[in-house]
């Protein structure tokens, strides 16, 4: 692999690609799959399904912000955890967390290729916000 593939994925997260769907090509994979555990069940997901869901992400916020409190390479693995963070067309005035995630994902010719994620809602609870500040990776 050319790049550290802990980069590809923090990149992919810390990137405008919601706003700029041909941004996600550098990222995504083609054959890409995206397996989601999510508050309103099991989602899969491929290459255009994920494009198709990011096209509708980029009518509802006005920014989205990831914070990442992990990331952890396993041979081609990386695990990231972290908080989207938006703000929302309505209310581009007010960050407010959105979701908590865990998403493992194989990589493939330096991309995106299976993720297995999952997302719950996010809370304000102090001990999980706090965690996310403390991480250095």
């Amino acid at each position: 692999m050319s790049s550290s593939i802990k980069k590809i994925v923090k990149e992919f997260y810390a990137s405008n690609f919601y706003k700029n769907p041909e941004d996600v090509k550098m990222y995504l994979h083609p054959e890409a799959e995206l397996f989601w555990n999510s508050s309103a069940g099991f989602n899969k997901m491929n290459f255009q399904d994920i494009l198709g869901m990011i096209a509708e992400m980029s009518k509802s916020f006005h920014s989205l912000r990831a914070e990442i409190s992990h990331l952890l390479r396993d041979k081609d693995d990386v695990t990231i955890r972290f908080t989207y963070h938006v703000r929302t067309v309505e209310n581009p005035d007010e960050e407010i967390p959105m979701a908590h995630f865990i998403a493992i994902w194989k990589i493939k010719d330096d991309k995106l290729y299976k993720g297995y994620q999952i997302s719950q809602p996010a809370d304000e609870t102090p001990e999980n916000l706090s965690s996310f500040m403390a991480t250095n990776f």
